[in-house]
This record gives structure tokens, sequence and C-alpha cells, in this order.
């Protein structure tokens, strides 16, 4: 049974974008987060490497374009509610443009001025 969906059934937000994390497809791990417009999805499917847009740049762009840390498109998933994708890729070389494997390394610690308040 399938449940395939087309890009005209997704949920883009008001900027016409649709948030996409993007997951090593051998160990699992996640690499980052990125959003996606019709154009850089189309893209991705087309050429089968990733393509997101910038919201901070204002434009499309192809991941490892300048840095060659490309990223090949393994599967992609939609969410329950088709609002948010799911890359699984084979990357080449870090997503994160620190160097890092993963854009998440950074571990959040508690606030103190949280736990005082908790304490009360």
């Amino acid at each position: 049974m399938s449940h395939s969906l087309a890009l005209d059934s997704l949920r883009w937000n008001s900027d016409g974008l649709v948030p996409v994390v993007v997951q090593d497809a051998n160990s699992g791990q996640v690499l980052m987060l990125a959003y996606a417009d019709r154009q850089a999805l189309e893209l991705t499917l087309q050429t089968g490497e990733m393509h997101f847009w910038s919201r901070s740049r204002g434009t499309l762009w192809r991941k490892g374009a300048t840095s060659g840390n490309t990223q090949r498109l393994v599967a992609l998933w939609a969410d329950c509610d088709a609002d948010c994708l799911l890359a699984q890729v084979s990357p080449a070389g870090p997503a994160c443009h620190t160097g890092q494997a993963s854009c998440f390394f950074r571990p959040l610690a508690a606030d103190s001025a949280s736990d005082s308040e908790d304490a009360r």
C-alpha cells in the first residue's frame, strides 16, 4: 500500500517553505535542519542532491556548492501532517558550516535562573 504524496499535497508555511530534517541514511544521525521551497524540492528530486532555500540570503542553494560537502538523497519522507520532511542522505563531508559532522553538536544546559525558579 503506497502512501506517497505529491508536492502539491505538502502544507507549505506562509513563506512557501517546508522544514526539512536531514538524517544520515547509514548512521541515523540527524545532520541538520533546513527549509525548502517547491523549486528546491523539485531540483532535489531531479538531481538526487539536496537543495534548500536560504531564509537569511533569500536564495536557492545546493548543499555543498561551495564547500564540496554534498548530500546525496537516499529517501524523502513527509510526516503525518505533510508539513515537515525527513531527508535521508548519504553525506560527502560534514553537514555543518563549522566543520562538525552534524549541526547538532552543542548540548543545551539548564539556565541557572531557571534552576533557581524551579527550586521555589
